[in-house]
């Protein structure tokens, strides 16, 4: 499947980059964003170190890596920042993670770039794109890192929410779930192992209530939009899960 194109306007535009995934990526395949307000590009968790090629292809369709501003890391893991010692060799783009996990940045390889890497602080921060489009850097934690952010676009209406929504199936042809009780499968035993709680599943649910959201685009499957957006919201916020799940010995049920 080719890019898509989930929101465009003069001014601005949010890709999808489906066509950046690699044959190497056995088992997790991963969804890599980019947003474009007038001549600035920010990059949504570019990926591991195998698809960053892939990736690099798809985003110089549109843009150079001159008009690279930033690229947003949601938190820890290889399938979201194992290419980042890469990305930060060819682009001068500031890079912005959760606070917590800033400080394990060395270990990825990366020394004299280190000045150019920002903590986003546990209440969240807006990154200013333009005067007029500033990406709003929500809490996730603990869904599933202690320290997770989501990105949030005020423009496109689009939450970007990492692993929250993610799948553990390769997409088709067909970027959106259309039909939430059989995409349903592909989702449960992921969120019960690795989401933490509902506790905080409740906090981010009331976080991203004051938003207006068009789509759901998680790190890994398909995105949720119209009835089926609001199909997950109503699933996950009864979800039990991670610690929930502990029966009197300590063991997850």
């Amino acid at each position: 499947m080719h890019n898509v194109k989930l929101f465009e306007s003069r001014d601005h535009l949010f890709v999808f980059l489906n066509e950046s995934t690699s044959t190497t990526e056995s088992g997790i395949h991963s969804n890599q964003y980019l947003i474009k307000h007038r001549n600035n590009f920010v990059l949504l968790d570019p990926g591991g170190f195998n698809v960053m090629p892939h990736v690099l292809a798809e985003l110089l369709r549109y843009t150079t890596l001159d008009k690279l501003t930033a690229i947003i890391l949601s938190h820890q893991d290889p399938d979201v920042l194992g290419g980042i010692v890469s990305w930060t060799a060819l682009s001068s783009a500031s890079v912005y993670l959760p606070e917590i996990w800033k400080r394990f940045i060395p270990h990825c390889g990366i020394t004299t770039e280190i000045n150019r890497f920002y903590g986003v602080p546990d209440k969240g921060m807006l990154y200013p794109m333009a005067s007029n489009c500033k990406l709003q850097l929500i809490p996730a934690h603990f869904l599933h890192s202690e320290g997770n952010i989501n990105v949030y676009d005020p423009v496109s209406k689009i939450l970007f929410s990492g692993d929250i929504g993610a799948a553990t199936t390769m997409i088709d042809d067909n970027p959106f779930v259309e039909n939430f009780k059989t995409y349903l499968p592909h989702i449960e035993g992921f969120h019960r192992r690795y989401m933490c709680s509902n506790r905080a599943i409740q906090a981010w649910l009331k976080r991203i209530s004051k938003l207006e959201i068009n789509m759901i685009a998680p790190q890994h499957g398909r995105i949720y939009k119209g009835k089926v957006l609001h199909q997950f919201i109503d699933w996950i916020s009864k979800l039990q899960c991670g610690i929930d799940l502990f029966d009197k010995n300590g063991f997850i049920r």
